[in-house]
């Protein structure tokens, strides 16, 4: 990815309605820059007790679950020995990415939604432009690593600690932060968003926090801080899905005699189960990655053409829809993982986990049933086979659908 323009001006777009707020009447519309990039969201949203209370719950809940659910992800992590693995590094970095989005970010947010007016100061609001370019663009990046370690997990395990080593891990984990925060905090600082001579960053006004932008640097930024990342998140699921199928069938190819006269209907269900979740799972994960952020992405571009075609409403539900993206992952990518679910009921209810172990071992074995040597038959030495495929089929389905 280019260093200069990555996603800089990706989360600028996603937080202008939020940014180009005017308050207490004292601004005139022949004071607005020229070069800022519209889109009919800088007026502003007045809004009712009744609305505001309404709006305020629903926004801090969505606040609440992020901060909780990265919180409890990278928890879990650190105290649970079953998932100190070098690629659940990759989830505690998407874990803190999101964790600030929603502490930085959604908290100052809400506020300004909320009060319709910048309480901040002007100093601050270049901050929390900065913090919010630097976090949502590390949120996406990890995503994208995420996806990446999956396919080569799934392509080649055997190799994959040989590839995937906890320094080359840490190496990866660092690129996407430091990048991150060159294209966040730098620029902005810079004003390289802007025409020469339109200023050097926010507007001035402490009462508001106006972010102006070049309509090119919106095309440039859903281009490559969106799309050319999208792109590659769906060639690397895709051909993990189509490895999955591939695997799957190479497994029925290989169903001997044995299979069909035990139990062979039994593994053909199998198969498909394990195929169904294998595109449940996958489907889920970029799914819920598109329904957050494709929508904003493509108003942005329009908007670079017809800065008046989007109403500011529009503008604000899709730049929360984006901030929504922070909550879900904690929830997307640790509830297909049994591993993930342990630790979770471990941490919020360990009491119930310690009784459930001390009942286990405390209970009674039951009675040994005696065997009638007529009754008895040895197994049949295909049935080991089956076992070992069954297995192979089993495992395979553990990484597929849990990451």
């Amino acid at each position: 990815m280019p260093s200069g323009y990555r996603a800089f001006v990706m989360s600028v777009n996603w937080t202008l309605p939020t940014y180009n707020i005017e308050s207490h009447g004292n601004s005139d519309s022949s004071q607005q820059p020229p070069n800022i990039t519209n889109t009919g969201a800088a007026d502003t949203e007045v809004y009712n007790l009744p609305e505001k209370v309404v709006i305020g719950t629903v926004l801090a809940c969505i606040i609440f679950i992020s901060i909780s659910g990265n919180i409890l992800v990278c928890v879990a992590v650190f105290t649970d020995r079953k998932l100190k693995r070098n690629s659940n590094l990759f989830i505690v970095s998407l874990a803190i990415a999101d964790l600030l989005v929603a502490v930085l970010v959604m908290t100052f947010a809400l506020a300004n939604d909320i009060q319709g007016t910048w309480e901040f100061g002007a100093v601050f609001c270049k901050v929390w432009i900065s913090a919010d370019i630097m976090c949502s663009t590390a949120s996406i990046l990890n995503l994208c690593a995420i996806s990446l370690d999956r396919f080569i997990h799934i392509k080649d395990p055997l190799r994959y600690e040989s590839y995937m080593t906890g320094r080359r891990t840490m190496c990866i984990i660092s690129v996407v932060w430091c990048l991150s925060l060159l294209i966040s905090f730098v620029p902005i600082h810079l004003g390289w968003h802007q025409d020469p001579g339109d200023g050097a960053g926010p507007n001035s006004n402490e009462d508001m926090c106006i972010f102006e932008l070049n309509p090119i640097y919106a095309i440039v930024s859903s281009t490559i801080s969106f799309y050319i990342p999208c792109i590659v998140m769906l060639s690397i699921y895709c051909r993990l899905y189509l490895y999955a199928r591939k695997h799957v069938e190479s497994m029925k190819r290989t169903t001997t005699t044995a299979d069909r006269f035990n139990g062979g209907s039994d593994k053909k269900v199998s198969s498909k189960v394990s195929d169904h979740k294998a595109a449940v799972t996958l489907g889920i994960i970029m799914g819920v990655f598109l329904f957050c952020w494709l929508p904003f992405f493509t108003v942005n571009l329009i908007a670079a053409f017809c800065a008046t075609c989007i109403a500011p409403v529009v503008f604000k539900i899709l730049t929360w829809l984006g901030y929504v993206n922070s909550s879900l992952n904690p929830i997307i990518y640790s509830i297909f993982n049994q591993e993930f679910r342990e630790a979770f009921r471990k941490i919020l209810f360990p009491k119930c986990v310690l009784e459930d172990h001390t009942s286990a071992s405390y209970s009674l074995r039951p009675p040994v049933k005696k065997i009638n040597k007529a009754e008895y038959a040895p197994p049949l030495v295909e049935n080991g086979a089956n076992h070992r495929r069954s297995s192979r089929e089993r495992l395979f389905t553990e990484k597929i659908t849990s990451l």
